[in-house]
């Protein structure tokens, strides 16, 4: 097991009778947390992020290590702060829809980025025709780095079920993806 994994169970561990040690688990997971946060949705990620950490502090007893590692339970938290967020901005009149890419689409700042801009639209298509869970997942693992038992944790599905609906995200992307031009991000997805 990642010795960062078993450090992070253990603060959570003791951090539910001594609150200070989780400081650490702030620290090493804050820029990853942020970087998920502000893809998602770039103007609420530093509010996100901040309850993100109130209620991983809040729940921290409900942490279990037998389910998965701290860092994937750190990233469900922060899936629940951001789905509660697109909930909100849903009952706005002005706002795009709860889980709508094109309201939450981080590609925008990614395509000023990338070579190949023409295919910004295309991608964000493409991710928006893949099912919710699919699309998170993917997201997850690419963008994120987790692994796709990490995402599974996230998501809240088992980890065999990840893995095939990743296959699947990855295989539909793939046979989308013929003009050769976004080669980086399907090394990515590979």
């Amino acid at each position: 097991m990642d010795p960062d994994a078993v450090a992070d169970e253990a603060l959570l561990a003791r951090a539910t009778t001594e609150p200070a040690a989780f400081e650490p688990l702030v620290a090493r997971h804050s820029v990853a947390l942020h970087g998920y946060l502000a893809r998602r949705a770039p103007a609420a990620a530093d509010d996100l992020l901040s309850e993100v950490w109130l209620q991983a502090f809040a729940h921290r007893q409900t942490f279990d290590a037998a389910r998965g590692a701290a860092r994937a339970w750190l990233f469900g938290v922060a899936r629940n702060v951001l789905a509660r967020h697109w909930q909100q901005l849903a009952r706005d009149p002005g706002a795009p829809p709860a889980g709508d890419p094109a309201g939450s689409d981080p590609w925008q700042a990614v395509d000023q980025r990338l070579d190949a801009v023409a295919a910004g639209p295309s991608i964000r298509r493409m991710l928006a025709e893949l099912p919710e869970t699919e699309r998170e997942l993917l997201l997850l693992v690419a963008w994120e780095g987790l692994t796709p038992t990490e995402a599974a944790t996230v998501v809240g599905i088992p980890a065999g079920t990840a893995r095939s609906r990743l296959h699947r995200a990855r295989a539909r992307l793939r046979a989308r993806l013929s003009d050769g031009t976004l080669t980086t991000l399907t090394g990515e997805l590979a």
